[in-house]
């Protein structure tokens, strides 16, 4: 199993400025392809990266935060290969899905998958895919988004926790004890008096309580960044006793009986988004040339 992450920024001038990318992170198993909160570039960065979306099997929007959905309407229509099928599954944020300020996910595309869950707090629920199947916790975290959720994906024997943007809670770190990998959104190094986003401090308690095997920090604002996330989670990692990285643009971290990380144009060269001829010839036939529309 590998995650690998589109982008590792975070906050509203990030956002904007893109210093670092906000695709969201992509999970590869045997048995699922799962994107989660696929933000502002994530399609972009599928491509640049060689993730095809024809191959993923469910899109996660863990809340309805421009920076975790820009582009899952996109990954969406790749999933369900061009929107010509029903195919794959979609767990989302009630507000995600049917919000009281509208649809940030289409009904278009909700309609295009074969299955869409609206995240409950405290279920455990199973998916099946064309290869195999997971599960996933809806754990509950507090933020200005009402309906956001954190999750424990249990995939292939691995348990890969993530926070999302959350404050810190009393009981948080045991909602994610168990995790092999636990990737947690850690937004600035300090309190800068504006909730709703863990700090450096706030990680640390999270992990001594949480004890993954290993964690990996991620969604860094522009405080964050300047304090340098590396230096962080070597503070995080000396305060917790939980080995910590900061995840980078492109890294991928291998979950298996050993935990390693593989920095972008290392290590085994990821498959080609599979934009063939033939499988393009096909689908202008099939809609008259509208796919290019």
């Amino acid at each position: 199993m590998e995650i690998l992450f589109l982008g590792t920024g975070g906050g509203r001038v990030n956002l904007i400025r893109q210093m670092r990318k906000t695709g969201g992170f992509r999970i590869n198993s045997d048995s699922a392809n799962i994107h989660v909160d696929p933000g502002p570039g994530a399609l972009s960065q599928s491509v640049r990266l060689r993730q095809d979306p024809l191959k993923l099997d469910a899109v996660i929007v863990t809340h309805a935060h421009i920076d975790h959905c820009n582009d899952a309407n996109l990954m969406i229509e790749g999933m369900s290969r061009f929107a010509l099928e029903t195919k794959g599954v979609l767990i989302a944020s009630r507000n995600a899905i049917s919000g009281e300020e509208g649809c940030l996910i289409t009904k278009y595309h909700q309609n295009h998958v074969r299955e869409a869950y609206t995240a409950v707090y405290g279920e455990r629920k199973r998916f099946r895919t064309r290869r195999g199947e997971f599960e996933i916790e809806i754990i509950e975290v507090k933020h200005d988004e009402p309906s956001a959720f954190g999750f424990k994906l249990h995939l292939d024997g691995r348990v890969i926790g993530y926070t999302t943007d959350t404050n810190w809670f009393e009981g948080l770190g045991e909602r994610f004890s168990g995790c092999d990998l636990l990737i947690a959104n850690c937004l600035k190094p300090y309190s800068d008096g504006i909730p709703d986003h863990l700090e450096s401090k706030d990680v640390i308690k999270l992990l001594k309580v949480a004890k993954p095997r290993k964690a990996a920090l991620s969604h860094f604002g522009v405080k964050m960044l300047r304090a340098d996330p590396e230096l962080e989670a070597q503070k995080i990692e000396y305060e917790s006793e939980v080995e910590t990285i900061a995840a980078r643009d492109g890294m991928r971290i291998i979950v298996g009986d050993e935990i390693t990380v593989v920095e972008e144009g290392k290590g085994r060269e990821p498959p080609h988004p599979g934009h063939e001829l033939a499988e393009e010839k096909l689908v202008d036939e099939k809609e008259g040339g509208a796919a290019d529309a």
